[in-house]
């Protein structure tokens, strides 16, 4: 029997029942930081589909699905770090390395939106971390 792993986004639960059952197609997250989360965990896993998926349709157009695998690919993901959740906002910092090995805080505030039962990223604030 193997152990199951601990989620990406660093929620101490197992990633099948965290961000797994969102990645997967099982479950649909039904809060806003559910699909922080689990677009963070699409980005340590270099999903691009799921990440353009899960972006509002109405600024779909303005990600390229190819230049956001290339940045989840060209980084090595470390951590998430959630400061403050609202209803459709979700202010996160995201660590990482670049292929330099120079670490990097991805520091943003997010907004999210909800159509039907399905929520989506619609744009973001970031700051940088110098």
């Amino acid at each position: 029997m193997t152990e199951s792993k601990l989620c990406y986004c660093g929620s101490e639960m197992t990633y099948e029942n965290c961000c797994g059952r969102f990645l997967s197609a099982k479950e649909k997250p039904t809060t806003a930081i559910e699909l922080m989360r689990s677009r963070y965990s699409a980005y340590v896993l270099a999903n691009a589909k799921y990440i353009i998926d899960t972006t509002h349709p109405k600024v779909r157009y303005q990600h390229s699905k190819k230049a956001i695998l290339q940045w989840a690919k060209d980084n090595v993901w470390l951590k998430l770090e959630i400061v403050s959740s609202g209803e459709s906002q979700v202010v996160f910092k995201a660590f990482f390395k670049d292929q330099q090995g120079v670490e990097h805080e991805h520091y943003e505030n997010s907004l999210f939106e909800k159509l039907g039962d399905q929520w989506y990223y619609v744009s973001g604030t970031f700051k940088d971390e110098n």
